[in-house]
């Protein structure tokens, strides 16, 4: 069936990535189950109490489970970029779990805590500054990018974790194409996923958006080879 061509070697084609990217991303479904079922309830809170009770379990649990899962996601989108189909090169989300979890781990505690820092300030001056938060979302945005390239580094790059976040603040700071093309290109799947068609969180949206963000990285990694052999 691979040999085929025309519509039906098509129509494979397009069946085998869609079976890639679902499983994947049910995979990291269900690592994150429990931060799923936590949100759900915080939903449906209506005292400040209540929500920061379900916050203190939610940001406890991202550095050692949602972290090393989306990193396992972008190696398995890394595979997917680089066509990395010879017998024997893929590998499963496991594996790449296990091998990534320190270094992912140690970053997700490092993005927890920027993240909870900057969210307590926008909810602060949210009716305090309006100059302030505007710069807040600014570093949001800013956030947010380095956030996704670090995941990108972490998964491409054999580096120490100190210097996948120099590197990971390098491309944030300085590639203003790919900081836009990120921003775009994720945002566009997430604001799809949350507000249009919700559906596609367990089957698809940590797949898309690692095989987009990575794939906007990894043209810039061989521009910037290519220049540097050149």
């Amino acid at each position: 069936m691979k040999n085929a061509t025309g519509v039906m070697g098509g129509f494979y084609t397009v069946s085998e990535w869609i079976m890639q990217f679902s499983l994947v991303n049910l995979q990291w479904f269900l690592f994150n189950l429990p931060i799923t079922l936590l949100l759900l309830n915080l939903l449906y809170v209506e005292r400040v109490a209540d929500a920061v009770v379900l916050l203190v379990p939610i940001l406890l649990l991202l550095p050692f489970i949602f972290f090393p899962a989306t990193a396992a996601v972008f190696a398995k989108a890394r595979e997917w970029v680089r066509k990395e189909e010879i017998e024997g090169a893929t590998r499963s989300f496991w594996s790449y779990y296990k091998e990534n979890y320190k270094k992912s781990m140690i970053g997700g505690i490092v993005f927890t805590i920027l993240w909870a820092v900057l969210i307590g300030d926008i909810y602060y001056f949210s009716a305090a500054n309006t100059v302030m938060m505007n710069i807040m979302f600014v570093l949001a945005f800013l956030l947010f990018v380095f956030t996704i390239h670090f995941l990108s580094v972490l998964v491409h790059y054999d580096m120490q974790w100190k210097a996948v976040f120099k590197q990971a603040f390098l491309l944030t700071l300085g590639s203003p194409v790919l900081f836009i093309a990120t921003v775009v290109s994720v945002g566009l799947i997430l604001y799809i996923s949350t507000y249009v068609f919700p559906l596609i969180i367990p089957f698809f949206t940590c797949s898309l958006v690692a095989f987009l963000a990575f794939s906007a990285f990894y043209r810039l990694h061989l521009k910037l080879t290519s220049t540097t052999e050149g």
